[in-house]
């Protein structure tokens, strides 16, 4: 009869109505209170995740055994119910069933998903006291929960007390440490388990290793273990394809990634294109991530979350705006607007569109229901990037008034409004809040400090944030402490930072040459300068970029060496964007090259016609050399196509108030009085100036 009944509960694990059928069935006929039966009913119910059920069957059972305990602990960890799972643990071993390996190793498996180190202790001295500290499944148990605790020498030592080692142990031990992302530790365990020949690697021993393989500079030992995975047979392990398609896309080589994302064929899970899909958008490869993306939709592949955030990632600048239209669209129909992540990512990508787009983003982040801290720094982030620093200050005090505490990234966003609007006194006071939060030390805080006191004119102050900086490999504290100095005209200083951040291994990158190049052309560093950007590549394995260029044109423009800048122009590897003209311009108004600058003014207004720079370059040059009717044209042309010029604005920080003005501005209501002082101290240099004059041929006149 039992083994009908067994066959009857395998037939209904794939229906809940069978499953209750068959158990009706069993309680009418009575063998509900054979343990073996009831265990069965047990197993079942917890495998549907009817954890009602089976507790209510569990408390009508007359006789329970150590599987009947075992099974509902076992079934509460897995639904991460810890609290339940040890309140039934407590009242098994009061009960005075056999507490055994089983019950502790499920036990364990709960904790260790909880991180809840100080039962793992507990549960650790009972499983000595039982003597099941060489078992192997409570070892690997015991490895595995202080590995996910991050107690990785506790981790060690419960490893050695196991008497005979398999695999799972091994893995264990070897997540553990790439939890800590102890490199070399996990490495070493790798190789050491690679001589046991008993003992089969698996893609439980390779997936977790390729989690640390993330930055170019593992590039070949990630082939070295892409070999090993080729040798064992493994290639078409699925988890471990997918954990190699990131950590390739995250060295650097996106086609390695794509091609062992091909390789998969039908095997592709969706990981493996959210994987593919993260790896096109985090290198900017926007094109192949669409398409990637609309072949997803094609194969009627399931998406998830993450593929919209990866996707939404890639739609950035005004070319992508009607595609990220459409994807929002999307995002509505399956019903994901409220999810927070897809939301915060809608939100990045607006704000990456024209200033229009702002709107949009700001009207998303006030719908969500369930902000945090990404939503905050998101829209934050959008309003400095905009140049809508206010608000962002706005912003920053009010999530300070929530619930919600301020990070790294939020008080970095502030500490950048405050750069852009120049108001040291805010800044120092964020500083305080920064330092209160035991946030003052963090890189990115750090680099915004430095930046918020360099743009405020105080650089001692931002070399003593740099100074104090605990992470002395932080590039992005390097970069800003080297731009500081180039804005204060301290060139040759920035340089001596550059050689120092040579020596001292830290990583170079793209920005770190756009502020030395900076550095150099505000303080005349020609021959410095070209050098630099001309062993870019060839020395420091960095590309040039357009801003790079852009920046070695202003350096020759500022040194009156127009032609050079000319031919610098002509001989790069592509064709000039915008900003590259538009310094190119500048310098040629500067030198009064007025046919050279007509020709570059005319060519970006073919590319960027609703930009109002050109026009009003043209029109100041035109002004200069008094031609008037070619300026007048000018005018002319930009009111035909309805360009507006925008007007500049300046800050004043006030008794810890900023006040904002432009030019003639007559919207602040003590403009009467502003105006009547500006008039009073215009007459008072005046007479000053002619007093000077006049004692200076008093002297001479002696």
């Amino acid at each position: 009869m039992k083994a009908l009944l067994a066959s009857l509960l395998e037939s209904s694990l794939n229906s809940f109505q069978k499953l209750s059928a068959t158990h009706c069935y069993a309680i009418k006929r009575g063998y509900i209170s054979d343990v073996y039966v009831s265990n069965r009913f047990l197993d079942s119910y917890m495998k549907f995740g009817f954890l009602g059920y089976a507790h209510k069957l569990f408390d009508e059972m007359t006789h329970r055994d150590s599987v009947s305990w075992n099974t509902v602990i076992s079934g509460y960890t897995s639904c991460g119910k810890l609290e339940d799972a040890w309140r039934l643990f407590t009242c098994m071993r009061r009960s005075g069933c056999n507490v055994d390996g089983h019950s502790f190793s499920r036990l364990l498996k709960g904790i260790a998903f909880a991180k809840r180190i100080d039962l793992g202790e507990q549960v650790h001295s009972l499983v000595v006291k039982r003597g099941y500290e060489c078992n192997v499944f409570v070892g690997s148990a015991l490895v595995d929960m202080y590995g996910k605790c991050e107690r990785v020498e506790d981790a060690f030592q419960a490893f050695m007390e196991i008497s005979e080692l398999n695999s799972v142990s091994w893995n264990a031990l070897i997540a553990g440490f790439v939890l800590v992302r102890d490199i070399e530790t996990a490495f070493w365990l790798l190789g050491s388990m690679e001589m046991k020949a008993a003992l089969t690697m698996d893609d439980g021993t390779f997936a977790p290793l390729l989690t640390l393989l993330d930055d170019p500079m593992f590039f070949n030992l990630l082939k070295q273990v892409h070999a090993k995975v080729l040798k064992l047979g493994l290639e078409h392990k699925i988890t471990i394809c997918n954990a190699m398609i990131s950590s390739y896309a995250d060295c650097g080589s996106v086609s390695d990634a794509k091609r062992v994302f091909d390789g998969l064929g039908c095997l592709k899970d969706l990981i493996s294109w959210n994987s593919m899909l993260t790896g096109f958008s985090k290198h900017e490869l926007k094109e192949s991530a669409f398409k990637l993306f609309i072949e997803m939709q094609r194969t009627r592949i399931e998406d998830d979350i993450y593929t919209y955030t990866g996707i939404l990632s890639a739609c950035s600048g005004e070319e992508h705006q009607i595609f990220g239209n459409s994807l929002h669209g999307l995002v509505i129909k399956k019903g994901l607007e409220q999810v927070t992540s897809v939301s915060n990512a809608l939100v990045s990508m607006y704000i990456q569109f024209p200033t229009g787009a702002m709107e949009d983003a700001l009207s998303l982040f006030e719908s969500l229901k369930s902000k945090d801290l990404v939503s905050w720094n998101s829209i934050m982030t959008g309003f400095s990037q905009k140049g809508l620093s206010e608000d962002a200050m706005n912003f920053f005090s009010l999530l300070r008034s929530s619930y919600i505490e301020v990070d790294d990234y939020g008080f970095s966003a502030a500490l950048r409004s405050c750069a852009d609007l120049a108001t040291l006194q805010l800044g120092q006071q964020i500083h305080a809040l920064a330092t209160k939060s035991s946030f003052e030390l963090n890189e990115f805080v750090t680099s915004s400090l430095i930046l918020m006191y360099s743009k405020c004119g105080v650089i001692e102050n931002a070399r003593k944030c740099f100074d104090q900086i605990s992470s002395k490999h932080s590039t992005v504290a390097w970069n800003t402490m080297v731009l500081g100095y180039a804005q204060h005209g301290s060139g040759q200083v920035s340089l001596d930072l550059f050689s120092q951040m040579c020596n001292q291994n830290v990583k170079l990158d793209h920005v770190t040459f756009t502020a030395i190049l900076t550095a150099c052309s505000h303080s005349g560093l020609i021959q410095e300068g070209l050098e630099l950007l001309n062993s870019m590549e060839t020395v420091y394995k960095i590309q040039p970029r357009m801003e790079h260029y852009a920046a070695a044109v202003d350096l020759l423009g500022r040194a009156g060496l127009v032609n050079k800048a000319k031919e610098l122009i002509e001989s790069m590897p592509s064709n000039p964007d915008p900003m590259v003209l538009k310094t190119f311009l500048g310098a040629c108004r500067a030198c009064g090259e007025i046919e050279m600058a007509t020709q570059v003014a005319n060519h970006l207004l073919e590319i960027e016609p609703e930009d109002h720079f050109t026009y009003v370059s043209l029109s100041h040059m035109y002004s200069d050399l008094k031609k008037w009717e070619e300026k007048a044209n000018v005018k002319k042309m930009m009111k035909e196509r309805g360009v507006k010029k925008v007007p500049g604005w300046s800050w004043i920080e006030i008794r810890n108030q900023v006040y904002a003005f432009n030019a003639e501005d007559r919207s602040n209501p003590l403009c009467q009085e502003i105006y009547s002082m500006i008039e009073d101290l215009t007459q008072e240099m005046q007479w000053l100036d002619s007093d000077t004059n006049g004692f200076d041929q008093a002297s001479l006149l002696c």
